[in-house]
């Protein structure tokens, strides 16, 4: 179903970038998509943007967000996305550092996160090294963020579009 412009729904979103002792950052493949991209979800009524990130790593990802900077603020063009079930959307992304409490939650083999999904959202959670991420693997609306964090961040600024 094509919408124009003015008919897709704004979703504001609130997302984290985890990175572990290794400075790898946690990945997200998620079952509806089959892509990867960062934990976070959309905003509820009432909560700040932090507060929804906060939330959203923590339903999730079963982590506890020790504390956070905001990163950037994503939007216009880019974040145009159409659901796999046919919906056409536009993001506003608050995308955030976050620090979680890691400990007692990474597997023995040293990168996937302990956790079990109940709401099945996610199929893995794993600590991946940006270098080893392809960009057609990761979730169409945050390929700018992919790009930006695969750049060493060499734009300047927190307003991204």
């Amino acid at each position: 179903m094509e919408h124009s412009d003015k008919e897709r729904q704004i979703i504001v979103t609130g997302g984290a970038i985890i990175r572990d002792q290794h400075n790898r950052i946690l990945w997200q493949k998620r079952a509806d998509s089959n892509d990867w991209g960062l934990p976070g979800g959309g905003m509820h009524a009432g909560e700040t943007v932090e507060e929804t990130m906060i939330r959203e790593v923590k339903e999730e990802t079963g982590l506890a967000v020790i504390s956070s900077t905001l990163y950037a603020v994503y939007s216009g063009e880019r974040l145009k996305y159409t659901y796999p079930g046919g919906d056409d959307v536009v993001f506003v992304m608050f995308i955030f550092d976050a620090v979680a409490d890691l400990e007692d939650k990474i597997a023995s083999d040293g990168k996937t996160l302990l956790f079990e999904d109940d709401d099945h959202e996610s199929v893995t959670f794993v600590f991946y090294p940006i270098e080893e991420m392809n960009i057609e693997q990761i979730n169409p609306a945050q390929r700018p963020l992919f790009e930006d964090l695969s750049q060493q961040d060499q734009q300047q600024g927190i307003l991204r579009n």
